[in-house]
Order: C-alpha cells, then sequence, then structure tokens
C-alpha cells in the first residue's frame, strides 16, 4: 500500500503530536493556547465518558483524517486507455460579405451560433479553430475543451471583418500545415461560400494534401445588401447597391472531395445532421493511448472511521443543565 499525498503526514503530523501532547498534559497550558470556549469542548470533565476517553477518541478521529487525505492507495500497475474520437479543424468566415443580414442579426453571428452547435456536438474531439478573409490566422490550438473554443469564437465581433477579398488557397496551406501530423484530415468552414474561381486553387490544395472539406453555408439565394462597417449599403460604380448571395460552389467542392455539405437554418438539426456524416464516415477514428496509472483507493476507510469516532466523541459531550 502506498500514499498519494505523502505530504500530508508531514505538513500535519507535527501539529497532530503537539496537539495531543498539550491535550493529555497541563491544563493550564493547554488554556494559553486555545480559545476558552474551544478547550471546554474538547476537554469536557464530567458526565457521560471520562474525559481521557473522549479525548483518546478525537485523537484516532484526527489521526485517521489524516491519513485520509493522504490517500492510501493499492497500486495495480500501468493501464492504457485507447482515446477515441476526431480531430478536426474548423474555420469562420470573417469576411465582409459576413456582415450582411439575411440571417438574423446577420451572417456573422449566425455563424458563431452554428459553431458553438457544432462544438456540443462533438463533446469528445479535438477541434482547432482558424479565421479566414484575405489571410487567415489561428483562433484557438487543438483542444477538446469546448466551453474555451466558445469563447473564443464568441470573442470574434465585427472589428475582426476584412473587407479584402478571401483567398482560399492561404486557408488552404495554412489548413495543411496545421493537419499536417492528424489523420484523418478534416476541415470543416462556416462560410457564405466562394466563387469557382476563388476557390480553384483551394480544391487543388484540398486534393493533393488529402484533406476531406466540409461546409456549413450560410446565407440565402436571395441574399443581402453588402454592408460597411457603419452598417451603411456598398454602391457599385453604377450607382447600384452591392449584394451578396450565398454561394454553393464551395458545398459542391466539398462533395467532390468526400465530404459533405449543409445549409445552415434555425434548430440544430442541420448540425446534427453533418456531424452523423463526419462520424459515420471515421467511425471515431482513434486518437492514440494514454496511460494511466490503475488503483484501488482505500481511504474512505479511514475516513468513515475518523468521523465515526469524532461522531462519538462529541456526542458525549455533557450537556448544560438549566437551574
Amino acid at each position: 500500500m502506498t500514499f498519494v499525498n505523502p505530504q500530508f503526514f508531514w505538513a500535519l503530523l507535527i501539529p497532530f503530536v503537539v496537539f495531543a501532547f498539550l491535550i493529555s498534559t497541563n491544563k493550564e497550558r493547554l488554556s494559553r493556547v486555545f480559545d476558552e470556549k474551544v478547550l471546554k469542548r474538547l476537554s469536557a470533565t464530567d458526565e457521560s465518558m471520562p474525559m481521557v476517553v473522549r479525548n483518546i477518541l478525537m485523537l484516532i478521529a484526527i489521526f485517521l483524517m489524516i491519513v485520509a487525505m493522504a490517500r492510501p492507495v493499492m497500486e495495480k500497475g500501468d493501464k492504457k486507455v485507447e482515446v477515441e474520437g476526431l480531430t478536426l479543424l474548423s474555420a469562420l468566415d470573417i469576411s465582409g460579405s459576413m456582415r450582411s443580414k439575411d440571417v438574423y442579426p446577420n451572417r456573422l453571428t449566425f455563424a458563431k451560433t452554428k459553431m458553438a452547435q457544432f462544438f456540443d456536438a462533438m463533446p469528445s474531439d479535438e477541434i482547432g479553430v482558424v479565421a479566414f478573409a484575405y489571410s487567415p490566422f489561428v483562433l484557438a490550438p487543438f483542444s477538446s475543451d469546448k466551453e474555451t473554443l466558445k469563447m473564443m469564437v464568441e470573442g470574434v465581433d465585427d472589428s475582426y471583418i476584412n473587407m479584402g477579398s478571401t483567398d482560399f488557397s492561404a486557408l488552404g496551406e495554412l489548413a495543411n500545415t496545421l493537419l499536417e501530423e492528424k489523420k484523418p484530415k478534416v476541415l470543416v468552414l462556416f462560410t457564405d461560400g466562394g466563387d469557382e474561381e476563388a476557390i480553384a486553387g483551394f480544391a487543388d490544395i484540398l486534393k493533393a494534401n488529402e484533406i476531406d472539406l466540409y461546409v456549413v453555408l450560410i446565407g440565402t439565394d436571395k441574399g443581402a445588401p453588402v454592408l460597411d462597417e457603419n452598417g451603411k449599403p456598398f454602391t457599385q460604380q453604377d450607382g447600384t447597391i452591392a449584394i451578396t448571395q450565398r454561394n454553393d460552389a464551395l458545398g459542391e467542392l466539398a462533395k467532390e472531395n468526400g465530404g459533405a455539405y449543409v445549409v445552415a437554418s434555425n434548430g440544430k438539426e442541420d448540425i446534427t445532421q453533418l456531424v452523423d456524416v463526419i462520424r459515420g464516415k471515421y467511425k471515431n477514428q482513434q486518437q492514440g493511448e494514454v496511460v494511466i496509472k490503475e488503483r484501488i483507493e482505500y481511504f474512505y476507510y479511514p475516513l468513515g472511521l475518523g468521523l465515526l469516532f469524532l461522531l462519538i466523541a462529541f456526542s458525549s459531550m455533557p450537556r448544560r443543565r438549566e437551574v
């Protein structure tokens, strides 16, 4: 038998010995150290149980609690545990078109909501987060802590939006770097799409590096005006208002690269459907093995006995008599 926290013996045993010595010797010295009320409860002098027996029970109870805090265990050796789950990279579109309000309250906020639903639907998986527009960057490294991931995504606001053209090739290069050691390589985009010309190089990178693409498309076919940082619509050279529509070309690209896509809608059915497709394809491929120590815990025995002795000692305290 060994102790997981043997430091508790060193930290508490000496004070315990001093306490035991004081309580079992000179009463006057003891009264100088302890408050009168505390001393009265610890060293009752009349009725029910003799003071010596009561003090011994209390000292045994305290000692057993120290043993419990030291956590006695029986070691059974190391055990290898297979950790199942996927490692995925998710990407949030922060291009200028994400300000559009054809979904409530706008595409960016709606996309963040969908990402949070995606994280909740994959609780045991490791997910990394990047943001992309003209130049992609890492928002959060791969982690299974979904609350932290949601907090990082929630922090992306309108100030992050980049009005430059979206560089999907740069996103592909970053995704390849981050997923280089992963198997399978899975990229999940939350975006309002991109035209065929913009995603041509992106498709080549995905195929060359065997990256499976999944897309959650944000926005509507009808579209909405492109807004600037002040919420005013952009106008084109001919004076008409610039309209941005959801482009499904990325969804088709995902299907061609062994993935799938969904059009984001209210509720959680769309994300549930996408997660079912992902899990069905990879069947929770293993992330690896973790070595843990297998132990039999015994702390509850001294803890239970300590509480029992403490209860007996306190229940035998003399009660005040009414005069």
